[in-house]
């Protein structure tokens, strides 16, 4: 597919990554000589120094004949209009990142209806509200929603934890809660596991179920952690604005330490709720810290610029005993590292929007009887969890499950039919319909029919 992307800066550059890995044809804008030569030292892809929202520029690119135009610059503006041009030289499809705050969602909208934008992404939003899901289930490193039935957690385990060498045939008979452990990754290798896979301390591992069994099984293998009912901040930027209201509207008391006095005039103000408490100070300063009270807080979020002083106040806010310790860091070479220095979370609002990003352009691709809804990297996009629409083409309607063979390190995790979510057994099947989540770890796959490698059954075996 060919995609022209405007902006090669970190939010850019990330989407490259995943946009190269996905196949794509890929074109890229920016003003900064030094940002394309980055691009271009990385990867074999077009590049060109220009405006993009300059409309020689924007021809020389071939606007006019792209399946995907997005515009992720600095500037919503520039973005805005980067894709209103593109779109009347003929794109197809147009995203612009948008981060203002003044736009509410009926304000954006109404933008998009008026540009004709396919989406808009806010990093920060989507980053905020990651951290608030987190928030609500501590337990959890990370957590989606498929359907608004089935969720997706992914848990590392502890040296104390109770799950250390359970072998996964005997979690499940201990337990009456219905779930599924779709991926492991331990070390550098991540798996789709079996029934006589051993958890190890040190694993992390994606699971799924609907939200009460989730519960249920987090509470009887002991590592279920209380949900977050004060939670303090550090850093008054934007994430921060978006992380605070959701917070305040679930009634979880917040307290905000940022050291630059017109960054929390700024906040306390477009927040315009007392209830949140905004503090001017150094929050590196270990004793400012200790004397708002950090030792207390249920949870800390390091949400600064700085990749190295978010991990830092977090590891120093988990030797304190803090219940949930979360940091924003952009640069991906800091992941593992501060997973082994003990932050429990990591978010970041360029992995949120790239990821965004590339479900809409898997999405686009020609499917074989299905539709790609959501797509979700995990464990730091070394597996991935997709949900897919079935359409009444889709090749095996009404085949057991027990009667397909899948392709290697593919399972099918999740069926959702009218409403109602199902953890599938050998005796299901798929009807036209459905929302099928499938995980995948090594692979990409574009549409439901890629998972099965091939098919022998009896069709009075079927569910048809």
């Amino acid at each position: 597919m060919k995609i022209i992307l405007v902006g090669a800066g970190r939010t850019g550059s990330s989407i490259v990554a995943s946009l190269v890995e996905e196949g794509h044809d890929i074109t890229v804008i920016d003003r900064s000589q030094q940002a394309i030569d980055e691009i271009t030292d990385s990867y074999d892809i077009i590049c060109l120094v220009g405006n993009g929202a300059d409309l020689d520029t924007l021809t020389e690119a071939g606007a006019g004949n792209c399946q995907l135009f997005a515009a992720f610059t600095d500037n919503d503006d520039t973005n805005m209009l980067a894709c209103l041009l593109a779109k009347r030289l003929g794109a197809e499809h147009t995203i612009a990142r948008i981060r203002n705050p003044d736009y509410n969602d009926d304000g954006l909208g109404y933008l998009c209806s008026q540009l004709d934008l396919s989406e808009a992404i806010n990093p920060e939003s989507l980053a905020a509200t990651d951290i608030f899901n987190i928030l609500k289930i501590p337990s959890a490193d990370n957590i989606e929603t498929f359907s608004g039935r089935f969720e997706l957690i992914e848990l590392s385990l502890r040296e104390d934890s109770s799950l250390n060498g359970e072998k996964l045939a005997d979690l499940r008979k201990k337990t009456s809660a219905n779930f599924l452990v779709c991926a492991v990754r331990q070390g550098e290798k991540t798996f789709i596991p079996t029934g006589n896979s051993v958890l190890e301390a040190g694993d992390r591992i994606a699971l799924t179920a609907v939200p009460k069994e989730l519960q249920k099984l987090l509470r009887r293998t002991g590592v279920h952690k209380k949900s977050a009912r004060n939670v303090m901040i550090l850093g008054a930027g934007r994430t921060t604005l978006y992380l605070v209201k959701k917070l305040l509207e679930a009634g979880i008391g917040v307290k905000v330490i940022d050291p630059d006095r017109g960054h929390c005039e700024r906040l306390a103000g477009e927040i315009g709720d007392p209830a949140a408490v905004v503090i001017c100070g150094d929050g590196t300063s270990q004793s400012v810290l200790l004397e708002e009270g950090i030792g207390y807080a249920d949870a800390f979020a390091a949400l600064t610029d700085s990749d190295e002083q978010n991990i830092l106040t977090a590891i120093f806010a988990s030797s304190l005993g803090v219940g949930k310790t979360i940091a924003k860091v952009e640069r991906k070479e800091l992941f593992q590292m501060a997973e082994k220095l003990g932050v429990d979370c990591l978010v970041s609002p360029n992995v949120s929007a790239s990821g965004q990003l590339t479900r809409y352009a898997r999405a686009l691709k020609n499917s074989e009887g299905s539709d790609v809804e959501a797509l979700y990297k995990v464990f730091d996009g070394r597996a991935e969890a997709i949900e897919f629409l079935v359409k009444p083409d889709f090749p095996y309607l009404g085949v057991q499950l027990k009667h397909l063979a899948l392709e290697e390190n593919t399972l099918i995790a999740g069926i959702v039919r009218e409403g109602v979510a199902l953890i599938p057994s050998g005796s299901d099947f798929i009807l036209p319909g459905d929302r099928v989540v499938v995980f995948s770890a090594g692979q990409i796959l574009n549409n439901l029919a890629d998972t099965i490698r091939s098919a022998s059954f009896d069709r009075k075996e079927t569910g048809r």
